[in-house]
């Protein structure tokens, strides 16, 4: 039996590949508040459910 527990936040990095844009740009839009993170120390995710909101505004 396979215990799956969906994914509730990424990287700054994996938001990057998920949303088709680089790295540094995904830093950038984070420092301007584009895109809302959590950080949590040094430590900065992204919660998925804005992902998934970002990709839905812009379909």
């Amino acid at each position: 039996m396979t215990n799956h527990i969906e994914r509730k936040t990424y990287s700054v990095d994996e938001a990057a590949a998920i949303l088709g844009i680089s790295r540094s740009l995904a830093y950038e839009c984070v420092k301007t508040g584009e895109i809302p993170s959590i950080k949590f120390r040094r430590r900065i995710v992204i919660p998925a459910y804005v992902i998934d909101e970002l990709i839905r505004k812009t379909a």
